[in-house]
């Protein structure tokens, strides 16, 4: 098989845990709870640069699915990145080639900003199948199969992403990438898989996510 064709939607996990394995300066974190990759340079400064100004111009207040009745849940702001922007399509084509991710099975990207105080409080990427929202997300394209993200900034402190399942803190570095499957081996939903983006102490962080389906977006 071509190393550069996409793989599938990441349902079947071995085959897109072998090629991220196989990428330059990958690390699998050591756990049998869940799959979680960290690549440090994913992407260069100057477009991560780039894609921070693009979040700055269409930021709006995020939000969560099921609210779940605590306001301040979820305080960042998110910015849908433009599919037809040349910056987001070089960044979708790395994506693509590096995780093995069938791009067809991806949401459109997302960038988020944490000011000082800002946070996501524990939460997984999946719907809840028994959720108020579940069918509204869900009906077409299916739940979520893999989360990839990006840091585009380090801020001057917090903003760590923490895995609490595996003890795992991982720190904002500008271009590092962070991945992992939703699912268990099963293909079951993975509540090990549950994280936090803790509290921006100082600076300002931002982020794009990628989230994966089980079937074509849209």
């Amino acid at each position: 098989m071509d190393p550069s064709l996409p793989l599938g939607s990441g349902l079947d996990a071995g085959p897109i845990v072998a090629h991220l394995m196989a990428q330059a300066g990958v690390q699998k974190v050591p756990s049998p709870k869940l799959d979680l990759f960290v690549a440090r340079g994913f992407i260069g400064p100057d477009l991560c640069a780039a894609l921070i100004e693009r979040i700055d111009a269409v930021r709006r207040p995020s939000t969560i699915a099921d609210p779940n009745g605590d306001s301040a849940f979820r305080t960042s702001e998110t910015g849908d990145l433009f599919a037809g922007d040349p910056v987001v399509q070089a960044v979708e084509r790395r994506l693509a080639m590096f995780t093995g991710l069938d791009p067809a099975h991806g949401e459109p990207l997302q960038g988020q900003r944490y000011a000082v105080g800002q946070e996501f409080k524990g939460h997984t990427d999946y719907f809840e199948p028994h959720g108020a929202d579940y069918a509204t997300y869900c009906s077409t394209a299916g739940n979520r199969t893999w989360t990839v993200m990006v840091y585009l900034n380090a801020p001057e402190a917090g903003g760590a992403t923490r895995f609490k399942a595996v003890d795992k803190i991982v720190q904002p570095e500008t271009g590092k990438l962070v991945a992992w499957n939703n699912r268990r081996a099963d293909g079951s939903l993975n509540a090990a898989t549950l994280h936090q983006g803790m509290k921006v102490r100082a600076g300002v962080k931002y982020v794009i996510t990628k989230w994966y389906r089980e079937l074509p977006w849209g």
